[in-house]
């Protein structure tokens, strides 16, 4: 038997290709990598369809302790949200699940390895890079992507090798994960129709307003309200409060890595309060250089992680500035939530730069002259000046 490695989420894409490679003389394994969107009740369920499926063995890899130390965390220290919105929630975690699955291809010694991407999106490249980087020896098979499937020709497949199982196509297509959730639809393949209220997988279900005050320690989230528990539970319980007043929707627009524009919705509660919670307290921790260089480079950070780059080492070193800009940054961050927004209120920490030893601004000095200041701004103007009488610009 020719053994083969398939990244499988139990949809119709990969049930397909179960199906398919199976039939097609391959020993399959069908792996799920759970980066969150899938409880222990969901895990029990995939496993028994994929038996129906023909698959020798099923494996199921808990992931999210290592989303989170090897890519989230990053993230965060970046305050990385890709076009001033997204917070990479998807591009993010299927860089984790197929590193997760070429690890477990080279430990069975698979020659073949698999995924169900289509041929139109940026998954097909992610995927691809990763297992021609962690397995080059490896041939990747992609049936859908190479037989240019439709759904209807995957469920008549199906249907005709008796698998008896209903593909109800749901309205919304719904990827959820540990840093947010995807939302498509009919309004997202448009321009100008925003997603209904009901696409979103959150409901409101609260309409007053709840303070959460999150400590962190060196830019990781490490207690909420006091309580010290590990950065993945505390993401969790954040999304639990915060999903209750429908806050982090959104719909992100963007250029996909082959080249043409995507729209796609998300609700991603925790990610984008505990960024903005994070980048708030580095306003008051990082001098302004260090802010102006982090922002530069976590743009560069968030578009090499969507664009499937996440093991060229240009990665690792940008990670390095982000780890060792965090060392002060830490204190406790107030956040008010409210029906569908938030505040960040202000901060506690003994590193705040925005101290009065010095002096407050706009009010008053302590370690400078009325002199000292007027020295200061006549050198500091000097570029400007000399510029100016050269060239004699005007303005009117």
């Amino acid at each position: 038997m020719k053994k083969l490695v398939l990244a499988y989420s139990g949809g119709l894409d990969t049930s397909y290709c179960a199906k398919y490679l199976t039939d097609s003389g391959y020993e399959v394994y069908a792996v799920c990598v759970n980066t969150g969107g899938f409880d222990a009740e969901e895990l029990i369920e995939m496993e028994k369809r994929a038996l129906q499926l023909g698959v020798k063995e099923f494996q199921a890899i808990s992931a999210m302790e290592k989303y989170y130390d090897y890519v989230i965390r990053y993230l965060i220290f970046g305050n990385v949200l890709k076009n001033n919105s997204y917070p990479l929630s998807v591009s993010a975690e299927r860089i984790i699940q197929a590193m997760e699955i070429a690890d477990y291809a080279n430990t069975i010694n698979a020659k073949y390895i698999a995924h169900g991407s289509t041929g139109a999106g940026n998954d097909q490249v992610r995927f691809d890079m990763i297992f021609q980087s962690m397995a080059p020896e490896m041939t990747i098979i992609t049936p859908i992507r190479e037989k240019r499937l439709s759904r209807q020709e995957e469920i008549a497949y199906l249907n005709d090798n008796g698998i008896d199982i209903e593909w109800n196509k749901a309205k919304y297509s719904i990827n959820a994960g540990l840093w947010g959730t995807s939302v498509g639809g009919d309004e997202t393949l448009t321009s100008d129709k925003p997603l209904p209220e009901e696409a979103y997988p959150s409901q409101l279900k609260r309409t007053d307003s709840q303070i959460l005050k999150l400590t962190f320690e060196k830019g990781e989230c490490v207690a909420i309200d006091g309580q010290f528990d590990s950065p993945v539970q505390n993401i969790e319980l954040i999304q639990k409060y915060a999903s209750k007043f429908a806050i982090g929707r959104d719909i992100h627009v963007g250029d996909t890595i082959l080249g043409i524009k995507g729209r796609v919705g998300f609700e991603a509660a925790a990610a984008i309060v505990l960024i903005k919670a994070h980048h708030l307290l580095e306003k008051h921790t990082l001098t302004k250089w260090q802010l102006q260089h982090k922002d530069s480079m976590a743009q560069w950070y968030g578009m090499h992680l969507h664009e499937g780059l996440y093991l060229d080492p240009v990665m690792r070193n940008m990670e390095a500035f982000f780890e060792d800009s965090q060392d002060h940054v830490s204190g406790t961050v107030q956040v008010t939530l409210k029906p569908y927004h938030f505040t960040v209120d202000g901060v506690e920490s003994e590193h705040d730069l925005m101290r009065s030893d010095f002096g407050t601004y706009g009010e008053y000095n302590k370690a400078w002259t009325a002199e000292d200041a007027k020295g200061f701004i006549k050198i500091y103007s000097n570029q400007s000046k000399i510029y100016q009488q050269l060239n004699k610009e005007s303005y009117d």
